[in-house]
């Protein structure tokens, strides 16, 4: 009997689904956007009726499902299953998801963890993290988080929401108040999601910008607009993108003190701006790192399809921790 696993990764922006083979190849993917206005109920209701809408479309049994993997842009409580908030969908909190997804797949085994560790564990083991013992992989995307994968393993702390670094404080009580319900975390500086929210207030204060009229209007500004108007050299997508690089820099260089991974793999929709984004943001953490060992600051190599490859690999990580 052929055995299947499904991953799905929940973004701020897009929900991604994927079926994989036992040899772990993506036999089918898909993606919806994001719904961060329904209820929880509503919202893993949508997700349990597309799993099973696949599972039908590659005839697959439930009991040739190996697991469910989901990958959630959230603070978890990992033993538990447990969604405690999501900053980036700030109505899914406070719920019971593994247990739920579960009982509405009829009983098939459910394992929840924080997206970024989803990921991390994808690169550890099929794309840039090959070769290396520890990595540290950060989403630069709608938001930003890291998550540290040790010889294999998933490091989670106590209570399941290690790696959470993109609320750190850059700068307290300063700034945009972020999902976190804090001011002046590094997310709310320098992630795609904010520095949106940065740029239309800078617009409400009367500063110029084409950013408007590439975009048809204020609310369509998003970060292609911004990189769009960067290359066109448009003081304001000059600056944001200035605030940027230095907040990313500051926070890969508090990141390697605190962690002393030398292994950097940064993945998320903003990394396709390349250099123009990641070469002055190294630069920043070259400016406070004196120490001349080498640190390695490398792209995701999975791809549309780490995500849901990453959040099917914590199904067979959670069975190899249950081997130990």
């Amino acid at each position: 009997m052929d055995h299947y696993t499904i991953g799905v990764d929940v973004g701020g922006t897009k929900t991604a689904y994927g079926v994989l083979d036992g040899q772990k190849n993506v036999l089918d993917h898909r993606s919806h956007p994001s719904n961060g206005e329904c209820s929880p109920e509503a919202f893993f209701d949508q997700i349990a009726g597309n799993v099973k809408d696949l599972m039908a479309a590659r005839g697959i049994g439930k009991e040739q499902l190996l697991g469910l993997g989901l990958g959630m842009p959230s603070f978890i409580l990992y033993d538990q299953g447990y969604i405690v908030k999501t900053s980036a969908l700030v109505k899914i909190k406070d719920f019971p998801a593994r247990s739920y997804l579960s009982e509405k797949l009829g009983g098939v085994p459910v394992v929840l963890d924080n997206d970024a560790r989803a990921a991390g564990l994808a690169e550890y083991r099929h794309g840039a993290g090959r070769g290396f013992e520890k990595i540290l992989f950060c989403p630069v995307s709608t938001g930003i988080s890291s998550a540290l994968i040790i010889k294999g393993k998933p490091f989670r702390g106590t209570y399941g929401w290690a790696g959470e670094t993109g609320h750190m404080i850059a700068t307290p009580g300063e700034g945009v108040e972020c999902g976190c319900g804090n001011r002046g975390c590094y997310m709310s500086w320098c992630s795609g999601g904010f520095i949106v929210k940065h740029i239309k207030n800078w617009i409400a204060r009367g500063e110029k910008t084409i950013m408007t009229d590439l975009a048809g209007g204020i609310d369509r500004i998003d970060s292609i607009i911004l990189e769009r108007a960067y290359d066109q050299g448009d003081p304001m997508a000059v600056k944001a993108f200035t605030q940027m690089t230095h907040w990313l820099g500051v926070w890969f260089y508090n990141l390697y003190v605190t962690y002393n991974v030398d292994c950097f793999i940064l993945g998320g929709g903003l990394v396709n701006m390349g250099e123009k984004l990641l070469g002055p943001a190294r630069r920043v953490f070259d400016g406070y790192n004196h120490d001349e060992r080498p640190v390695y600051f490398k792209t995701a190599e999975c791809k549309e399809h780490c995500g849901v490859l990453g959040a099917a690999e914590l199904v067979h990580a959670g069975a190899e921790e249950e081997e130990e």
